[in-house]
């Protein structure tokens, strides 16, 4: 199987230009030849999962297009979305802002889908997508360091009760790379699928290592990498793995 990550920044797109008249004002308007360039990219890749972060589910910014339905139209598959902030929080009460969120793209079957909360930080959204053979968790950790550990805490005890072998993927935030999240993978039983430590952000000359796949025992990596793509200040990752016969049997035990 194919999994691509993927923070396309709202598909707002990168460079000099987003930052003027001010300093973020590309927030506030999305670009229709951006998203094309996205979806043609993933198309490309032949995914069988795709985690998207930082999605517009339909706000003035994007002439109020659902960039996941879209997307999911154009390729042929089923999606699932969901704005990323709390049900308490005040975000859904401002413009643009509510309809930010992540979702799955998915080619095959889907078993389930179940949204999850953490109890601190802005973005708190966890979306958990279950297949035959794995549950996949995508998620977009806070911008604070303390949130941040809180957070991995609360994915942790999440992340133990599945009963099949699971990917944890998505934009961390982890300005200190994997030394930051070691402590999380050694309890939790993961590993990065990106054993070179390849940075992925930001997408021009990446340095850091924001974004991650972590996959836990019963599934074999065979291939990873993150595609010079610039379509968001991050790029992509991408992840060929395979669910290894012992742990499909004890799934389905």
């Amino acid at each position: 199987m194919r999994l691509l990550v993927y923070n396309i920044r709202y598909a707002t797109g990168t460079g000099p230009a987003f930052h003027l008249p001010l300093p973020g004002a590309g927030y506030l308007r999305s670009n229709r030849k951006i998203l094309s360039s996205i979806t043609e990219f993933v198309r490309a890749e032949k995914p069988d999962v795709v985690g998207l972060i930082e999605v517009d589910s339909g706000s003035i910014r994007t002439g109020m297009l659902n960039q996941a339905e879209h997307m999911a139209g154009e390729l042929g598959h089923y999606s699932t979305y969901q704005c990323k902030y709390g049900a308490g929080s005040l975000n859904h009460l401002m413009p643009i802002v509510r309809k930010q969120g992540n979702a799955f793209l998915s080619a095959p079957n889907v078993h389930g889908e179940r949204f999850h909360y953490f109890d601190t930080g802005i973005k708190r959204l966890i979306i958990e997508l279950e297949l035959s053979e794995v549950c996949v968790f995508l998620v977009h950790l806070s911008l604070k360091f303390r949130q941040r550990q809180y957070q991995l805490r609360s994915l942790h005890d999440l992340i133990v009760q599945s009963a099949k072998p699971v990917i944890v993927a998505g934009d961390f935030n982890t300005f200190w790379g994997t030394h930051e999240i070691y402590l999380f993978m050694r309890a939790a039983g993961l590993r990065s699928a990106n054993t070179a430590g390849l940075p992925s952000f930001p997408a021009r000359v990446p340095r850091i290592e924001l974004d991650f796949i972590l996959v836990s025992e019963g599934i074999e990596v065979t291939d990873f990498r993150v595609p010079d793509v610039r379509f968001s200040d991050h790029r992509p990752l991408v992840c060929d793995f395979r669910v290894d016969a012992g742990a499909r049997a004890a799934s389905a035990a």
